[in-house]
């Protein structure tokens, strides 16, 4: 996995169980087992199972440790916690089963234990962009809400059918300024060495 300046990983290379998706699936009720898999080009790369109970989900996985030839059985419980929804309802939380940690969270990611993202010291991918790449980001972003493509080379896409000419023309200031901020400072130099 590699590691940016500041030496932390980001979410999206580790795997993830999200509380949210077995919860749609229905996994969470009590007596309920799943087993999620992970694969890269169609070649499986992981497992894990998992048994519902009436406060927890039990976690039972294979893990090799780093530089160790040895797998080992890892298996423990994770509890879940309920919170009320302002509008009716409950939603349901994962208690980051790392020592000292219980932070209620929706994902958990895996590693030798799967817990939150601040115990396994991750941050996300958009954290470790440049300005300019989620300024072009947000433009492609806004054009696709649209009914447009993503290539910049394409005219701004029409106002959509249904859609108030206040919301339309305040996405298109939005990507407008977006754009603006979208080219690289290296090019910006490059440009204006040029003039």
């Amino acid at each position: 996995m590699g590691r940016y300046r500041d030496g932390k990983d980001t979410t999206d290379q580790y795997r993830r169980i999200d509380v949210r998706s077995l919860r749609r699936y229905g996994y969470l009720r009590p007596g309920a087992s799943f087993t999620l898999r992970w694969s890269c080009n169609g070649v499986e790369t992981g497992s894990i199972h998992g048994c519902t109970t009436s406060n927890s989900v039990v976690l039972s996985y294979r893990h090799q440790p780093w530089g160790s030839d040895e797998w080992q059985l890892k298996e423990y419980p994770v509890e879940l916690v309920r919170t009320p929804c302002h509008y009716g309802g409950e939603r349901t939380w994962f208690l980051c089963p790392a020592r000292g940690c219980r932070r209620r969270v929706a994902i958990l990611y895996g590693g030798g234990i799967y817990a939150c993202r601040r115990c396994h010291q991750l941050v996300y991918k958009s954290q470790r962009e440049q300005s300019h790449d989620r300024a072009l980001r947000r433009t492609q972003a806004i054009r696709m809400k649209l009914g447009g493509s993503a290539n910049m080379l394409e005219p701004f896409p029409a106002k959509p059918t249904g859609m108030h000419w206040r919301t339309y023309q305040r996405l298109q200031l939005e990507a407008g300024g977006a754009e603006s901020r979208a080219w690289p400072p290296w090019l910006l130099r490059r440009i204006q060495a040029g003039s």
